[in-house]
């Protein structure tokens, strides 16, 4: 099971460049796709699930351009856009009986294979209720059960969590994680904890140029002995989020408690401490908007 995208390209009519010059190998586990909003990553999934082209470089599964033949493909996808969508007057139940037909799945494995989503999503007491009736986190999450239907061997999933509670996003954090071992599942967000928790390796997208790809702890590296700990007054706070990368603030009786990132200290009395993830992407972030 093999995923090359090989130096992808995206431009609109119009000029505007989405994606530039992406170049990924992938293989079974979890990629987290992780960026800010608008950095290219719905138009990158877009392109992996077939459904639109990249104006140039390639995508290749196994060996063959999905451009060419996107069949192949096709039949082992599971894809659950951002903007996912559901009929209404159909239950859950109708609803999946539908997708399932359209992808073909064995007629006498639906049933079996309907049940076994609810009730991992945790929608079997909801299974015969309209969907017209689900909250936006239930739609979400069966959304998630479509997106497994054809137990498939590319797993697209782009901004999964919006709109689950604590509970639910948790579920499906370890989720990911279970399925990922016989397959590639790309996780597209914004939400550094959804990519820490779940993600084999990480690559970092901004501005539809991708950053950095590498493991968790590798990104962690490139910023050790840059994040520190210091003490402003509450009058200075403003001036140190203004001069310094703050990646976090806490009020305490002796003043705000910054986390923040930079190659020197920013005060004499700060202290180095160990990088999160959040931290190490501000960091990636940061220096590729430096560069560009």
């Amino acid at each position: 099971m093999h995923l090359l995208i090989d130096r992808v390209t995206k431009t609109y009519p119009g000029g505007t460049t989405a994606l530039s010059d992406i170049h990924l190998e992938l293989g079974p586990g979890v990629l987290g796709l992780l960026g800010p909003n608008g950095a290219g990553k719905s138009t990158l999934m877009r392109i992996l699930a077939t459904l639109s082209r990249p104006t140039s470089g390639r995508v290749l599964w196994n060996g063959a351009d999905v451009a060419t033949d996107p069949r192949p493909l096709r039949r082992v996808l599971g894809y659950l856009p951002q903007d996912f969508g559901v009929y209404p007057n159909l239950t859950a139940t109708e609803f999946l009986e539908y997708l399932a037909a359209v992808k073909e799945v064995d007629p006498r494995q639906v049933r079996r294979r309907i049940a076994e989503l609810l009730d991992l999503v945790n929608l079997t007491d909801a299974a015969k209720r309209p969907l017209s009736g689900f909250s936006g986190g239930m739609r979400q999450r069966v959304g998630i059960a479509q997106a497994l239907l054809n137990d498939p061997r590319l797993l697209i999933v782009d901004e999964p969590t919006v709109g689950l509670d604590p509970e639910e996003r948790v579920r499906f954090r370890n989720l990911l994680s279970d399925l990922s071992g016989d397959r590639i599942v790309i996780l597209s967000t914004h939400i550094v904890s959804d990519v820490e928790a779940a993600a084999s390796s990480i690559a970092l997208i901004d501005r539809g140029r991708l950053l950095a790809h590498a493991a968790p702890e590798e990104l962690l590296r490139a910023v050790e002995g840059r994040v520190w700990e210091w003490v402003v007054p509450s009058a200075e706070l403003d001036a140190a989020k203004e001069r310094w990368l703050v990646s976090g603030t806490v009020r305490r009786g002796d003043g705000v408690h910054l986390r923040g990132v930079s190659a020197a200290a920013p005060d004499p009395r700060a202290v180095s401490t160990l990088a999160s993830l959040e931290e190490a992407y501000l960091h990636h972030l940061t220096a590729g908007r430096e560069a560009a």
